[in-house]
């Protein structure tokens, strides 16, 4: 399968936020990467269910929405009502990440589940075959257009071997300093999502951004 790219609604000019969703309805985007932080879990707040309402009204590119925030499982219903394609939770925030699983599949979205740096992905052994996707975050989750972290391919490597060694379709998603050279890298080790915020949103050719992403 040829590799997605989710541009990260966090890096977009929030005063016109209906030119950038129209823009990645136009792009080659494959789907829309929305971030949602409460400032307890991450040190940063970014926006609620109001703005993902609002956006998926307008965004023909189906929603990936990433939940930073602590007991992520209180908002599944409200998160699938706002048009979510899928959700994604992290594993240090979910004591019974099984259920939770359980419960967004149930509300009709695909599932996912989000590693922090410093969390290894041999955790994930027992919950990878009923997971959709892992979302592998190459920065430290808060803010937008810190510097990437190297060990995140050799990350990636190991998380591939994994998934193939079970015989599984998961996909391998990445967030956080993706660039031509880091996507790159994060590809040949096995990603089939990237997530960029800065590189596409602050670039004076926004399309051609997704393109180059798109191309690696």
């Amino acid at each position: 399968m040829k590799h997605l790219v989710a541009p990260s609604l966090l890096a977009a000019d929030f005063l016109h936020l209906a030119q950038e969703v129209e823009m990645i309805n136009e792009s080659e985007a494959d789907w829309l990467h929305i971030d949602v932080m409460d400032g307890v879990f991450v040190p940063n707040i970014s926006f609620g269910f109001p703005v993902l309402e609002a956006v998926q009204g307008i965004c023909r590119k189906p929603l990936d929405v990433h939940l930073m925030i602590v007991e992520p499982q209180k908002f599944i219903a409200e998160v699938a009502a706002a048009g979510a394609y899928l959700m994604n939770v992290h594993y240090e925030a979910c004591t019974h990440l099984h259920r939770t699983i359980g419960a967004i599949k149930e509300a009709g979205m695909k599932a996912g589940v989000t590693l922090n740096p410093h969390t290894p992905v041999a955790l994930l052994e027992d919950i990878l075959p009923d997971v959709d996707m892992v979302l592998l975050m190459s920065v430290n989750p808060g803010y937008g257009g810190q510097k990437f972290i190297e060990h995140s391919v050799a990350k990636v490597a190991r998380l591939k071997e994994m998934i193939v060694d079970k015989g599984l379709d998961t996909l391998i998603e990445v967030d956080g300093g993706v660039n031509l050279e880091t996507g790159k890298r994060l590809v040949d080790a096995g990603a089939d999502v990237l997530v960029a915020g800065n590189f596409v949103f602050k670039a004076h050719d926004q399309k051609q951004a997704i393109h180059a992403l798109k191309e690696l």
